[in-house]
């Protein structure tokens, strides 16, 4: 059982780590982690502990199974606690197909996923658009342009 001080209850940090979190997902669960906020050191309060958060939807299954879910879930939170720094919060997202899956197939997957959210962005795995790139303006494949073939239905193929 996590204690009351590592368990998000309210609706508004659920929000703005969703909202802010990055997200990493597997086949049976996903995660999403908001790092801690970056403020000075000179403040005299200790720092707050990691947070987390289970979401388990109906589609997982009825009452009692997305309670043991979420009981499976929280049990192997517990032991991950130590590898989230002061004042981060994690949201763990059950799939369908954590009601049937293994403890260890569980705790692999929530591994791999926290590693995966945790890990910075690198710039040359960084996506841009769609990853299509815009044709050249003029003739197209550089074709000269006498060679095109008529657009318009009105038009006439170019005399050379």
């Amino acid at each position: 059982m996590l204690s009351p001080k590592n368990r998000m209850r309210h609706s508004s940090e659920f929000g703005s780590v969703m909202r802010s979190g990055k997200r990493s997902s597997r086949e049976t669960l996903g995660v999403v982690y908001l790092s801690p906020p970056t403020v000075g050191s000179g403040t005299g309060t200790d720092p707050e502990p990691p947070r987390v958060g289970f979401v388990v939807s109906k589609a997982v299954g009825g009452a009692v199974v997305r309670k043991r879910v979420q009981r499976r879930l929280r049990h192997l939170m517990r032991s991950r606690l130590g590898d989230l720094p002061d004042g981060s919060l994690l949201v763990v997202r059950a799939k369908p197909s954590s009601a049937t899956a293994r403890n260890e197939e569980l705790a692999a997957q929530l591994d791999s996923a926290i590693a995966a959210a945790k890990r910075p962005k690198s710039a040359s795995r960084r996506r841009r658009g769609r990853g299509r790139t815009r044709p050249p303006e003029g003739p197209a494949n550089g074709e000269a342009e006498g060679n095109r073939r008529p657009e318009a239905a009105g038009e006439r193929w170019a005399s050379r």
